[in-house]
């Protein structure tokens, strides 16, 4: 049975190992990535999603969107 509790770096440090973070509407990937820096993640995966609409003889893609999947960076001392 696997354990369900989310990974944390360390007791005093309550972030998660993964983030995921979604590239906003007017963002570009570049500042999307700044700020997963910014909150001291490191980006190890980009996927895009599309997204669907009902139409008349089916689903329709209308657009997709950007997920990048970031790792917490380790401090020095934790190495």
């Amino acid at each position: 049975m696997k354990n369900s509790k989310k990974r944390t770096a360390s007791n005093k440090d309550a972030r998660p190992l993964k983030k995921t973070f979604t590239v906003g509407e007017n963002e570009t990937i570049d500042s999307c990535i700044e700020r997963m820096r910014k909150e001291g993640y490191t980006p190890v995966k980009r996927v895009e999603r599309p997204i669907f609409r009902e139409g008349k003889t089916g689903p329709e893609c209308i657009g997709s969107h950007c997920v990048l999947e970031g790792r917490l960076n380790k401090a020095k001392s934790e190495q």
